[in-house]
């Protein structure tokens, strides 16, 4: 696995997260994509601490499939409930770690376990 894993799993629940704002028609808010991407700068910061504790826990396949699921049962109860905070948050933090992914990828940030 790794982060073309991850990048994956990324992208299925980014489109999961559109295409429920696209259902609901609710357009993206600018505050709220983000909070999303500030949450998702801080998490990686605060993981990195632990890199390969945390590692080897989202490694896992369940871990994963469970957190999958959880996205997806976000993006339900959030289109119905708060669309616009609920999508664009998780739309923003979605985005930020794909950004990340890239930028570590192609070498302009270096690997998250070296942050600290």
């Amino acid at each position: 696995m790794g982060s073309r894993t991850d990048a994956a799993l990324a992208l299925v629940a980014l489109a999961v997260f559109v295409g429920a704002a696209v259902l609901v028609n609710v357009s993206p808010s600018p505050l709220y994509l983000f909070y999303g991407g500030l949450a998702t700068v801080l998490f990686e910061l605060i993981a990195t601490r632990e890199y390969d504790l945390v590692r080897r826990y989202w490694e896992r396949r369940d871990v994963q499939a469970i957190s999958f699921a959880i996205a997806v049962g976000l993006a339900v109860v959030g289109a119905r409930v708060a669309p616009a905070p609920v999508l664009s948050l998780c739309c923003g933090a979605l985005m930020t770690y794909l950004a990340l992914l890239a930028l570590v990828r192609v070498g302009i940030v270096p690997p998250l376990r070296t942050w600290w």
